[in-house]
């Protein structure tokens, strides 16, 4: 029988869900996932068979990671397994997203948890960059909660001063911004065609390659819109480096701006770019916030080459692209989307060789963790944070071993993480009877070994565990391990579980 808890939380999420905004949405969001596995589904035919859906355990723990930022703690796990209602998915999500501040368990967790993310692809994710920056980091927030649409997001980034962190939340946003590209205007139109708009230009800054579809002459076209950061000779001219030819700006799709007379060059930019009719903006959001949910884009331009790779979901990414702009640029509605469709939530477990293409999206691929989500899930599993108080410190060490790593579907930094667990004196004393109160609470417990395993699983991996797991490691905690001693051979279970690779990596 549900635990009142569980029920009264059942109660609080269906409440939320049955408001009008969020009703009206959630018909929106049925329509569109189920358009995105359409359209997935048309590009496999008869060759791909696709992955099943992830059980309810493996789900939880991925869109955990995915929008809090951690693993879930064993209270919400077990909940959320007990937890009848039929479309418990997608009720679970609104609540995470809500940020409720009245919601112990997830007040903070999305804002925090994608300030994170939003610093790393704003900063480049270099290793000094990785850390806080408590400038950019309360613009973030502020925005995140608010849940501005994202063409305002990008505007106020854009236009502001990048000078001065005195000067207030976007300001001081703007200089962490621009000082990370040196308040270059060639460095700036490097990374804001990137970020904003899908394109890799800054092949282009120093000459034409044969086969790429940009040349020299737009780069430096568009750079000029930066030139209003080191103000020199006319609007929007500027110096093509180590040439003595002078460049107007020109937008990239060939149009030439109509400076109005109070306006600088970057406005004028922000608003071509975040403008509902330009053929990058919108996609370039899409395709990103698709690469962060599946470790690869829908459509993925290759440098040096005129053709795009996987044109095939070029449809499906037009769709997302429409509807981000038809809902104002809301990345919720965004989120909500991808997260309540079947591709996102098939298993990541291959159950047939036509899944081996990740790019078709048959099956979830595994991806590392980032940094932030890896230490924030061994403060869940260890509850460091709850015995320890805020681990800042501790926090930033770890962090700063490993920088964010751009293709999640690459294991090198998992592999670094794990080496680096299996030998970090934090792990050995959150795995330690002596260390971790709430361990060798468990292991005095008197309840069944097969319970204490059980325990453990929810704890660290989030689901319960196979009946051939169960069996080998009651047996071995029984048998005291090594030194003969049940509450030591617990305690081992519990350093193998968090040092596991199911642990290390979202799937």
């Amino acid at each position: 029988m549900k635990s009142l808890r569980s029920l009264a939380l059942s109660l609080g999420i269906l409440t939320l869900a049955l408001t009008p905004a969020l009703r009206a949405a959630d018909k929106d969001v049925k329509a569109l996932a189920a358009k995105i596995d359409e359209r997935v589904a048309a590009v496999w035919g008869d060759k791909i068979r696709p992955a099943p859906l992830a059980d309810d355990a493996e789900f939880f723990r991925r869109v955990h990671l995915d929008l809090a930022g951690r693993i879930p703690s064993i209270t919400e796990i077990r909940d959320f397994l007990d937890d009848d209602q039929p479309n418990k998915r997608r009720l679970w999500v609104d609540r995470i997203l809500q940020a409720d501040p009245d919601d112990p368990s997830y007040k903070e967790a999305y804002v925090s948890h994608f300030t994170n993310v939003w610093r790393s692809w704003l900063l480049a994710q270099t290793a000094q960059q990785a850390q806080s920056q408590p400038a950019l980091d309360a613009w973030l927030q502020q925005r995140l909660k608010a849940n501005v649409g994202y063409d305002r997001l990008v505007r106020e980034l854009l236009t502001q001063s990048g000078g001065n962190q005195g000067d207030g939340p976007v300001q001081g946003s703007a200089a962490v911004f621009y000082q990370a590209n040196e308040n270059k205007p060639e460095n700036l139109a490097g990374s804001t065609a990137r970020l904003f708009l899908g394109v890799k230009l800054e092949c282009a800054q120093c000459h034409d390659h044969p086969f790429a579809q940009w040349t020299r002459t737009q780069f430096w076209e568009y750079a000029g819109f930066f030139t209003d950061l080191t103000p020199q000779g006319k609007r929007g001219e500027i110096r093509v480096s180590g040439q003595e030819r002078v460049i107007r700006a020109r937008f990239l799709d060939g149009k030439e701006p109509k400076w109005k007379s109070a306006t600088g060059t970057r406005p004028t930019l922000a608003e071509w770019m975040t403008a509902t009719d330009n053929p990058f903006f919108a996609q370039a959001a899409v395709n990103r916030m698709w690469a962060y949910f599946f470790g690869t884009s829908l459509v993925h331009q290759v440098e040096g080459t005129s053709d795009e790779t996987l044109a095939v979901h070029k449809e499906l990414l037009d769709e997302l692209a429409r509807q981000f702009v038809t809902h104002k640029y809301d990345l919720k509605f965004l989120i909500r989307t991808i997260t309540a469709s079947e591709t996102y939530q098939r298993s990541s477990t291959v159950s047939h060789p036509s899944q081996k293409d990740l790019r078709l999206f048959a099956r979830m691929p595994l991806r590392g963790l980032s940094p932030e989500q890896l230490f924030d899930s061994l403060a869940v599993a260890t509850e460091y944070r709850d015995s320890m108080g805020s681990p800042q410190a501790v926090r930033s060490q770890f962090l700063a071993k490993f920088v964010a790593q751009d293709q999640k579907t690459d294991y090198q930094t998992s592999i670094l993480q794990a080496l680096y667990l299996m030998n970090n004196a934090f792990i050995a004393d959150r795995t330690s009877l002596e260390k971790n109160r709430t361990l060798a609470t468990l292991a005095e417990q008197r309840t069944s070994t097969d319970r204490k395993v059980e325990s453990l699983y929810l704890v660290v991996l989030s689901r319960k565990p196979r009946a051939e797991e169960r069996e080998r490691f009651v047996k071995y905690v029984e048998k005291g391990g090594p030194a003969g001693d049940p509450k030591k051979a617990l305690a081992d279970v519990f350093w193998v579980l968090l040092n596991s690779p199911e642990f290390l990596l979202n799937h």
